[in-house]
């Protein structure tokens, strides 16, 4: 995936976790043969940190000299975003995986944690996380993560319809009344509506 191609993925989770969950289309348990990946490569990756906001830019060249001056660490930044990625999409659709998943979570949480530093602001100080630039990257995400699964709202948590022809990507509907279905009705929404008139009009030519 080019930069370019970035550009288009569509921030509909409503948190940083969930927007990695997202980067599989369709996102469907136990996955499917033309599934896209977005990060399919340690370039896509750093493409996508930037387009989520994730990284500002500094942190981006930073990463980036740091994952050049040793070998491996890219792909290695690459699969544990993977992994994580894999563990909460298990926990958030409570799958027979989900303990194990959980168990890699606060693997990964902890080494994250042992990279993190207090120092001075807010109130009285401030966390940060990913002081590593080799590992700036899955320690945010998995940083991210236990902060979602521990405070997520179930009753705001929707998937978009696969069955309908939604993508299955996850997200937050924080919508006034709770009815929102799609993860964009820009994108998805307008497809089912768009094939269910088109469904319409065949039936009716055929009646």
């Amino acid at each position: 995936m080019t930069e370019d191609r970035n550009e288009v993925f569509r921030i509909v989770g409503g948190h940083p976790a969930l927007e990695l969950v997202n980067t599989v289309s369709p996102r469907v348990a136990g996955g499917v043969d033309d599934e896209l990946d977005y990060i399919p490569v340690p370039a896509e990756l750093l493409a996508w940190t930037r387009r989520t906001g994730l990284l500002n830019d500094a942190e981006v060249a930073a990463v980036t000299a740091a994952w050049s001056s040793a070998p491996g660490t890219a792909e290695q930044a690459l699969h544990a975003t993977v992994e994580i990625r894999e563990a909460v999409y298990a926990v958030l659709s409570r799958s027979g995986e989900s303990p194990a998943a959980l168990e890699l979570l606060t693997l990964r949480w902890s080494a994250a944690a042992a990279r993190s530093v207090l120092v001075p602001g807010g109130a009285v100080a401030e966390l940060v996380v990913g002081t590593s630039p080799a590992s700036m990257i899955p320690d945010r995400l998995v940083t991210a993560a236990v902060e979602l699964l521990r405070t997520v709202d179930l009753r705001q948590l929707r998937a978009c319809p696969i069955d309908e022809g939604g993508c299955g990507w996850l997200f937050l509907d924080k919508s006034r009344n709770g009815s929102r279905r799609w993860c964009s009705m820009e994108d998805c929404g307008t497809r089912a509506k768009i094939r269910k008139l088109s469904e319409r009009r065949r039936s009716a030519t055929t009646d």
